[in-house]
Parts: structure tokens; C-alpha cells; sequence
């Protein structure tokens, strides 16, 4: 099955995070994608890691771009895409000879697709940085972790939600209008606001009166006690995500609680008692004996699984979560 984007063609400078992602959600939709590497022995490509997952359904050309003749290749190749896709600095593209307007005089309908920390423009383009700098500018991170301390979501708000889905988001709507207008035009992403578009609802709820601006004080970052994890007897996790009243209500019963107020489920002055409860409940029994009582039920439970036990578990088999593909297994086509 070719996916809805048989025919759309791809062409993506190799780099590292969210231009790979971004690409392996474009050729997982049916695109044809085709990496341009750069000629660079095995044992210093920091790329290879991404070829394990990343690099499935693309295609690969290595090129050395300090030639002419490797630009003029590249050039032949965008002549016949509707989208380049690139994550590198501010500025580098445009010292190869393959700026946005070199690429758009010989495709006027490309969608030339830049990924950044920073962006193209602003007081720290040119800085380097990574996935934690990005979302500590946003204040993605600020809001993340113990109220002692702030810690990194791995590199998923940055890197793949701010980055590289923003990433696709962007290619395609241009795409659509490049279709209807046959102009093509820069798609200027940056981690930085990407992370910061992610971080709306909380603000919506700042602006309202419903979120404190600090870590561990607030319903969905951990201080509630019907939203959040607890250790089992055998030392394993589960977590609840109770929120409406009638889910707490559940929760409260298949955990046993009695002489439980749920009228106060939304009061924080009762979260700090009402968590001690639940961890003490939740410590009595194994992480399957709480599955066997709660999971399938409305009270929004799941075990916290690890990544070796995710792809085994029946909801996730049912539905082809997971995948293994030349030995790797990996998260399937979504």
C-alpha cells in the first residue's frame, strides 16, 4: 500500500533528531524520501544511530557537498520535489549554494522545510544548543519535574513534538498551498517555538486562575493525587489519570479507600493526605493484581511499562503498535 503521500517526493539533507523524524513520518506516510549524505567513514557517522528506526521506507545518496558537481546533483534532485527538508545552522545552506533561493529559481513550487533550536532568526540562531536549551527558553521545562527540581522529558518535547512534528505540520499545509498556487516558500521551524506552542493549555489555565507557575503545585505536573504514579508491592508502577468525578469515584472503589470526601477531589489542600493514602494502598499489591482489579475499567489506569514490556502488552499487540523490522523492533507506522 503506497499511503496517501504516493508521489510526493521528499528530499531530506541528513542530520540528526527532528529532520530524520520528520522525514521517517513523511516516507511512513508513502512519500518518497531520498537522504543526502555526506561521504563519512563509519566509525565517525553520528548519523548511523538514526538508521537503525529513523532511516525506514527512505531511500540514500552520499554525496561530498564540498564539490560542485555534488550541488549540482542535489539541485537536479530538488528539481523534482516538493519538499527539501534541512536542520543544520542557520547559514550553511546558503555556503553550499543551496539557499532557499537558489532551490526555489529551479523549483518555484518546493517547499524548502528548515529545522533549528533557535530558528533563523533571533539573538541566538547562530548558538549552539540542544533539546534541554530549547524547552528551558520556552519554559516547557521550567514546568516539568519535582518542585525541587526541573528534569528533562528524554528529548521528546524539543527534538520530535516541537520539532519534528511541527516539522510535518508545516511541510504539508505549504505543500497544500504550493498545489493550489504553484509557489512554493521557507517553512522556518524552531524547537524553541514548538515547545512553546505545546505549553498552550497550561498557559490557558495560567491566564484563568488555574495553574501556579511552579513545578509539583498544580493537577496535571503531579501534586494531585488522582493524576500520577505509585509504586506496587513488588516494586513496579502504575498510573491513574482520574480526573472527572466519576472516574475518581471509581478509582476510589476498586482501590478500597473508605470515608473518602469526593467532594474535596479538586481541593489541593486535601492532595498531599490523599496521595499518602493511595501510595499506601497501592504498595500492598503487585502491579498485576492492581491490573487484574482496575485495568479496562473507567477509572483511567494503566501500568507504567517499560519499553521491553510495551510491545507485549495485548492492547499494543491487538493493534500492531510495535513492529520488528531486520531484527529491530521499533514503534509501527502510526
Amino acid at each position: 500500500m503506497g499511503g496517501p503521500l504516493q508521489g510526493f517526493k521528499v528530499v531530506e539533507m541528513a542530520g540528526l533528531g527532528p529532520g530524520p523524524f520528520a522525514g521517517m513520518l513523511l516516507a511512513d506516510l508513502g512519500a518518497e524520501v531520498i537522504c543526502v549524505d555526506r561521504i563519512t567513514p563509519p566509525e565517525k557517522d553520528a548519523h548511523a544511530v538514526h538508521s537503525k528506526v529513523l532511516r525506514r521506507n527512505k531511500q540514500s545518496i552520499s554525496l561530498n557537498l564540498k564539490q560542485p558537481t555534488a550541488i549540482e546533483a542535489v539541485l537536479r534532485l530538488i528539481e523534482s520535489a516538493d519538499v527539501l527538508i534541512e536542520g543544520f545552522r542557520p547559514g550553511v545552506m546558503e555556503k553550499l549554494g543551496l539557499s532557499p533561493e537558489v532551490c526555489l529559481a529551479r523549483n518555484p513550487r518546493l517547499v524548502f522545510g528548515r529545522m533549528t533550536g533557535w530558528g533563523q532568526t533571533g539573538p541566538l540562531a547562530h548558538a549552539a544548543g540542544h533539546d534541554i536549551n530549547y524547552i528551558a527558553l520556552s519554559s516547557a521545562l521550567h514546568a516539568i519535574g519535582t518542585p525541587a527540581q526541573p528534569l528533562p522529558p528524554l528529548n521528546l518535547v524539543g527534538d520530535f513534538g516541537g520539532g519534528g512534528m511541527l516539522l510535518v505540520a508545516g511541510v504539508l499545509a505549504a505543500a497544500m498551498h504550493a498545489k493550489a498556487s504553484g509557489k512554493g516558500q521557507v517553512v522556518d521551524v524552531a524547537m524553541t517555538d514548538g515547545s512553546a506552542l505545546l505549553m498552550g493549555l497550561m498557559y490557558a489555565r495560567m491566564a484563568d486562575g488555574q495553574w501556579r507557575d511552579e513545578r509539583g503545585q498544580n493537577m496535571l505536573d503531579g501534586a494531585a493525587h488522582f493524576y500520577g504514579t505509585y509504586q506496587c508491592a513488588d516494586g513496579k508502577w502504575i498510573a491513574v489519570g482520574s480526573i472527572e468525578p466519576q472516574f475518581y469515584a471509581l478509582l476510589i472503589e476498586k482501590s478500597g479507600l473508605t470515608d473518602v470526601d469526593q467532594t474535596l477531589q479538586r481541593d489541593p489542600a486535601t492532595w498531599p493526605a490523599m496521595r499518602q493514602q493511595l501510595e499506601r494502598v497501592f504498595a500492598t499489591r503487585t502491579r498485576q493484581d492492581w491490573c487484574d482489579v482496575m485495568e479496562g475499567t473507567d477509572a483511567c489506569f494503566a501500568p507504567v511499562l517499560s519499553m521491553v514490556e510495551a510491545p507485549l502488552h495485548p492492547h499494543n499487540v491487538a493493534r500492531q503498535t510495535f513492529c520488528e523490522v531486520q531484527g529491530i523492533l521499533q514503534p509501527s507506522v502510526a
